[in-house]
């Protein structure tokens, strides 16, 4: 008992516990400054040569700066543990690779700079866990891709996004319109050529946005244009207003810019580059009134086609006007048709049906629309009953044309109740040239004389096919009133036209003047139908290397027997070794002694019915007989 009340009395006069130390900071890279005694700790490596990330970095930094470096990839593990770090720059160094979670442990890091390197593309995991990021800075770098999940950790919190002086031809735009928190968006010095309508609508804290030096030829009118006012400089504007640079793209200046014009501005950059009337124009010179569009107008449409069941058809429809039309195909049910399992919409207007049934027929409706207004045309499709069954042993499944494939004939019954339905239909037909016959591959086309031009030099005649955009031209002697065109391909529909070259007496140039047009179609190629499958390669060779063998034991077999004879039955072997004796064969009648000679009236019937056999003898050298 009296031990406790000492003990008691002792431990005041122990030592207090102190507080746990931190551990100590490792030591500073070469070549870099290192403030580990107060807060932020900081490690500051600029200019110093680095070739990577050093690996002997305080893990407890908040700060790190490695700019003007020649550092070229950022690994997984040179930035691990770093939990602390605020601010990352790895500007103008030659990085070229980021690993995919190479800032994965910076879930702090507000500011990440990398600007002036060799990137070429941002994929999704390489800006993982960047959880509360607020600048990103990726200009002069060489970006061409940036995927659509790239700023997915970081799409809440990002304030300043800086993707200037890149190559990037297109955006991830539905990414960048989650971007909420944004306030200045740098997109300038691109080869952005479009920007999708309302890509900025849900962008309510923007401040200033930057497309300078692209490839806009239009700016459509956003929902956050109309909330925010616009202006052209960041000095003096208010809180609320929004700062557009848009100058060095060769803007298209028609009705789809009136928007913009109408704003209260005072840029001296931006100029018109077309329409050829207001290019080089300065584009706040240009009135209201000036800013015009021009509505659509249907310029080639494909003629009433007919095919049978079960193939396929092509709807064409080409239609010009300012700015582009965008052509759209109704079917006869009043169905808006788009790309499916049977059909394919094309962005120049063809509508294509890949395979045809019986209900698919009607008119087909195109529809051309711009800012302007639209236009519409009808193509008539009409689908017959599928072809007949082909022959299974027939070498051609249409008739021979009098041994000729490519020999002309004249305009089918289907043409002709099409050029019928058409002018039926109130369809302008021209009948100053006409294509009287055709085939597969050749056309016959002809003209009525014109009356006299003075100063006709000849005739051109140019054409395209229903599958090329692009023309062809023929020139013809001035006396000519027909032309055979020999370069067709089988089964198209050509489009014709013959123009008269003449110099024009007022002007003393070379005019034109149009003949008259026609189109037409070539018949389809000459194709076998259930022929013989021609026999598999490989048993060929077999059946011919199988007859040379046989064929060469068969006159193996053949030297043989004549060898054989030649030696009188003997094999060859045998006859050599007997070589010394010779055979002495005599002809006899069969009997053993000399016979009497018949009379001279049977010598003939008797020599008719001789029996002539050979005696063979073997003698010696000098002809005696052998043995006894």
């Amino acid at each position: 008992m009296a031990v406790l009340p000492l003990l008691l009395c002792l431990l005041p006069l122990a030592p207090a516990s102190s507080p746990p130390q931190p551990a100590p900071a490792g030591p500073c890279p070469r070549r870099c400054r290192c403030q580990m005694q107060s807060l932020p700790r900081s490690v500051l490596c600029p200019g110093a040569g680095l070739l990577f990330v050093p690996p002997s970095l305080d893990r407890r930094a908040a700060e790190l700066r490695l700019a003007d470096n020649f550092i070229a990839a950022v690994r997984r593990r040179d930035l691990a543990n770093m939990t602390g770090l605020l601010h990352l720059s790895l500007s103008r160094n030659t990085i070229r690779h980021v690993a995919a979670g190479a800032f994965a442990d910076l879930r702090a890091l507000r500011a990440l700079h990398l600007d002036g390197n060799r990137l070429t593309s941002l994929g999704e995991g390489q800006l993982r866990g960047l959880v509360n990021l607020r600048h990103l800075i990726l200009s002069n770098n060489q970006l061409a891709a940036l995927a659509a999940g790239a700023l997915d950790d970081c799409a809440e919190t990002l304030e300043d996004l800086d993707l200037s002086y890149n190559n990037l031809e297109q955006l991830p735009w539905e990414a960048l319109g989650r971007l909420g928190n944004v306030n200045t968006l740098g997109l300038d010095h691109n080869l952005l050529a479009s920007v999708p309508a309302g890509a900025f609508s849900r962008l309510h804290k923007l401040a200033r946005l930057d497309m300078t030096s692209n490839r806009l030829t239009t700016i459509p009118p956003d929902p956050l244009f109309s909330r925010l006012p616009l202006l052209a400089r960041p000095r003096g504007s208010p809180a609320s207003a929004l700062v557009l640079a848009f100058g060095g793209n060769p803007l298209h200046c028609n009705c789809e810019l009136v928007w913009l014009r109408r704003l209260a501005r005072e840029d001296d950059l931006e100029a018109c580059a077309s329409p050829p009337a207001l290019g080089g124009r300065y584009f706040w010179a240009v009135g209201e009134e000036e800013f015009v569009c021009e509505p659509p107008v249907v310029t080639h449409r494909s003629p009433p086609l007919a095919v049978p069941a079960g193939r396929p058809a092509a709807l064409r429809c080409r239609a010009v006007g300012d700015p582009e039309p965008r052509v759209r195909w109704v079917s006869p049910q009043g169905r808006l048709l788009g790309n499916s399992s049977r059909a394919r919409a094309f962005p120049n207007g063809t509508l294509e049906l890949l395979v045809t049934e019986p209900g698919d027929g009607g008119v087909f409706t195109c529809i051309a629309a711009n800012a302007a207004g639209e236009a519409t045309a009808a193509v008539e499709l009409t689908v017959g009953p599928p072809p007949p069954p082909q022959l299974a042993n027939s070498t051609s499944c249409d008739p021979p044309r009098d041994g000729d494939p490519d020999a002309l004939t004249p305009p089918s019954a289907a043409s002709a109740s099409a050029s019928a339905k058409a002018a039926d239909s109130g369809t302008p037909a021209d009948h100053g040239v006409q294509v009287t016959e055709h085939g597969a591959t050749a056309a016959l086309v002809q003209w009525p004389v014109q009356r006299p031009i003075p100063g006709i030099r000849m005739y051109q005649i140019q054409y395209n096919s229903s599958a090329d955009d692009i023309l062809v031209y023929r020139m013809i002697p001035a006396d000519s009133r027909s032309f055979l065109l020999t370069d067709l391909a089988s089964g198209r529909t050509y489009d014709l036209c013959v123009l008269a070259v003449y110099e024009d007496g007022a002007t003393g140039l070379t005019a034109t003047r149009p003949v008259g047009c026609t189109h037409f179609s070539t018949e389809p190629a000459l194709q076998p139908c259930g022929a013989p499958h021609a026999p598999f390669p490989g048993g060929t060779m077999i059946i011919a290397l199988g007859g040379i063998i046989v064929a060469s034991v068969l006159a193996f077999i053949f030297v043989l027997l004549m060898r054989y004879k030649v030696h009188g039955g003997q094999p060859p072997g045998k006859a050599k070794a007997s070589a010394p004796v010779s055979s002495v064969c005599s002809q006899t009648n069969g009997a053993l002694g000399p016979a009497p000679a018949p009379p001279a009236s049977e010598s003939s019937v008797s020599r008719a019915h001789t029996v002539v056999q050979l005696d063979c003898e073997p003698w010696g050298p000098s002809h005696e007989p052998v043995g006894p």
